[in-house]
């Protein structure tokens, strides 16, 4: 068995932007992203917008959402935000490093759509500000979360 070439040619622009854009159709057939029923209204390069449809499952009273499904939210926009111009020679294992969520206002019966953008790129960690917002547009929660991908 040999080592694996310690020094791998560099991605292609065509196959790293392959990569990327590959997330946004992966990302809602995750087992828990598929049972959530998520989707992207946008995706592009450190600027997402993810929509969660409203489902009574989802709450804690059948109207309003429950925190920890807000926060999977938030989590899985962040997540996607990081991805989407990530730069694949330097790695593909990810993980959430740190999330803190401020819930602002309750959801109820609405869908529920979160926003999240890059603000920084470091070496592996990838530093992301999201919003969740109902139908109306109300924020209804924000989060500063830590991205590491390596």
């Amino acid at each position: 068995m040999s080592d694996p070439d310690p020094d791998p040619e560099p991605l292609s622009t065509q196959e790293q932007e392959r990569r990327r854009t590959a997330i946004a159709d992966l990302f809602p057939t995750t087992p828990f992203m598929a049972l959530l029923g998520i989707r992207f209204d946008r995706y592009e390069p450190d600027d997402v917008v993810v929509r969660l449809p409203f489902d009574e499952r989802w709450t804690n009273d059948g109207a309003v959402y429950h925190g920890g499904v807000v926060a999977s939210m938030l989590d899985t926009a962040g997540a996607a935000a990081a991805w989407s111009n990530h730069d694949f020679d330097r790695g593909v294992r990810a993980s959430t490093v740190s999330m803190s969520v401020q819930y602002l206002a309750a959801a109820q019966t609405s869908d529920l759509v979160v926003q999240a953008r890059t603000v920084r790129r470091g070496r592996a960690l990838i530093f992301t500000e999201i919003t969740a917002f109902d139908d109306d547009d109300r924020e209804i929660a924000h989060a500063l979360q830590t991205y590491r991908i390596a």
